[in-house]
């Protein structure tokens, strides 16, 4: 059992494990499937999604290439030509994703007793749209955009910890993907809490599936900020 109480600094995935990034794709993917007249289950569509942008974020590229080419990819696997706007529409969509209920008063919580950052493949300016919703200011923020690569790229956790300017024992990972979040934080010595969201896919929501041990595993935020605090 990790010991909360030696964390100078909390650090987040946003999109799944702050924001619920699932409504948010599912939002923008069924329209242009409907539109195609294509009917596919929400698990599908999940690993579908998943398998497309992790081959899309091998090279970086800005995350709206990233999603555009995740439109075209589901063209490709299921037979339909999307239009441009429709290309476009998943990162538009973006601006209108919403926290889950439990994250705003939880990180509220937690600001009290750390500091808190994002570590998040997304580009700036989409993430600007995201911010206010969390509720508090983060007193670091990088991206995908800012080192030029994705999770689980290992350099974007070190240019995260360089900015922090944290010693790794210090510092608490969460993330609700095991492959973007868990698996390269544990391999720096990152303590990682896994925030394992319910899914219509189990155990991988709408990321590439993998297999390591968080050295914690909540539900929700709530639940980490109570751990945090002492009350858990």
């Amino acid at each position: 059992m990790l010991d909360f109480s030696g964390f100078e600094i909390s650090s987040f995935d946003c999109y799944g494990t702050l924001i619920d990034w699932e409504t948010g794709i599912f939002s923008a993917l069924r329209p242009i499937l409907s539109t195609h007249n294509k009917t596919i289950p929400d698990a599908v569509l999940l690993e579908t999604f998943a398998e497309l942008e992790a081959a899309a974020e091998t090279e970086y590229k800005p995350y709206r290439e990233v999603l555009r080419s995740v439109v075209r990819g589901f063209g490709e696997k299921f037979e339909f030509s999307p239009s441009e706007q429709e290309q476009q529409s998943l990162a538009d969509s973006i601006r209108n994703w919403q926290p889950f209920a439990d994250t705003v008063h939880a990180l509220r919580s937690l600001k009290q007793r750390c500091k808190l950052a994002i570590i998040s493949n997304i580009d700036d300016d989409l993430f600007a749209t995201t911010a206010p919703k969390l509720g508090v200011e983060f007193d670091f923020i990088t991206t995908a955009q800012q080192a030029r690569c994705y999770k689980p790229n290992l350099e974007i956790f070190r240019l995260a910890q360089q900015r922090m300017g944290v010693v790794t024992g210090k510092w608490l990972h969460a993330g609700q993907s095991i492959y973007h979040d868990v698996v390269p934080a544990k391999s720096l010595g990152i303590a990682t809490v896994w925030v394992s969201r319910f899914s219509p896919r189990a155990d991988a929501g709408a990321t590439k599936a993998a297999s390591a041990k968080a050295d914690a595993e909540v539900t929700n935020l709530q639940m980490l900020a109570d751990l945090m605090s002492g009350a858990g």
